[in-house]
């Protein structure tokens, strides 16, 4: 088991004033695999939590700078997001910054933390390409923007916010989307017809912009069934990825957003078969184990092998 500090004691009582002179150099290198499956909310304010970072086994973590953090401590959270940071030597988890609005401290967050090791920022309650354009500005070009896809107007402009590339990922806030739609947060229940128009419209309107959708986070994190169920649900219409709460539901939305062996080895046998009949100019065949292949199969195929 591996931490960033062995000791956390030289933290107590520090003040604010005297953070920078504990930052360090370091800066991690970036994951090389594009395929997440969970990712999981830290609270910036647990030290504890922060220190095992570099350990954990969430394909991302979001470190949450917004609406978890009291006002009056919001200094003292990204003082902590920059020393954990700039002393992580190497994590397996794709780390994000969640900062605050863009007119409400989201500004500064980013120009403040620019220079650390970590992967993208992820700005709350957009609305529009013009936002978009101003956090692009501010970020440095190393790095990602990730949304939280929380207001109405975001949820209705989607496909049309991608404006650079650089835009990577959006990330469902039910709960505040269904505020900002003026519908009653009870509705969020396995099934329920809205909820999944939802998710199914912001599914299809991401992977058309080139976004890619993470499902929103289940709060009860000790039922462990119904996030199960969820998750489960949600790979079924399609999506990949899941917001977590903690390392039980990582577990679980690993384990579930996984691709089993059964689709591996169907996938690298029709990628087999159809380029060996491709190259004799066949591009649709019936094939002993799994049928009728052509084109349009084999390029499923590919999308299942480039996951892994």
């Amino acid at each position: 088991m591996t931490m960033i500090f062995d000791d956390l004691n030289f933290m107590d009582d520090l003040p604010l004033e005297k953070y920078p002179a504990h930052f360090g150099m370091t800066k991690k290198v970036s994951p090389s695999t594009k395929y997440y499956r969970s990712n999981m909310m830290l609270n910036p304010l647990n030290l504890k939590h922060l220190n095992r970072m570099d350990e954990s086994r969430a394909d991302m973590i979001t470190l949450n700078l917004e609406d978890a953090i009291a006002p009056s401590r919001k200094k003292e959270a990204l003082y902590n997001i920059a020393l954990f940071l700039s002393h992580m030597e190497h994590s397996r988890s794709f780390i994000i910054v969640r900062t605050n609005p863009l007119n409400e401290g989201g500004t500064e967050e980013i120009a403040f933390l620019n220079d650390f090791g970590f992967d993208a920022i992820r700005v709350a309650k957009v609305k529009n390409q013009t936002e978009i354009a101003q956090a692009l500005t501010l970020l440095s070009s190393d790095k990602e923007l990730h949304i939280s896809l929380e207001t109405k107007e975001a949820f209705e402009n989607l496909s049309s916010l991608r404006i650079d590339e650089r835009l990577t990922t959006a990330n469902l806030g039910i709960l505040d989307l269904l505020t900002s739609l003026g519908l009653p947060q009870s509705i969020v229940t396995l099934k329920n017809p809205a909820i999944d128009y939802l998710l199914s419209k912001f599914l299809v309107n991401a992977k058309t912009a080139g976004i890619h959708p993470i499902s929103f986070m289940f709060q009860d994190y000790n039922d462990t069934d119904t996030f199960r169920a969820w998750c489960e649900h949600e790979k079924m219409m399609g999506f990949e990825s899941k917001a977590c709460m903690g390392p039980k539901q990582v577990e679980i939305a690993n384990e579930v957003f996984s691709i089993n062996e059964y689709e591996l080895t169907r996938a690298r046998h029709i990628k087999e078969v159809f380029e060996a009949n491709a190259a004799k100019g066949i591009n649709g065949f019936m094939d002993e184990k799994y049928g009728f292949i052509d084109e349009p199969i084999y390029r499923d195929s590919l999308l299942i092998l480039n996951n892994i």
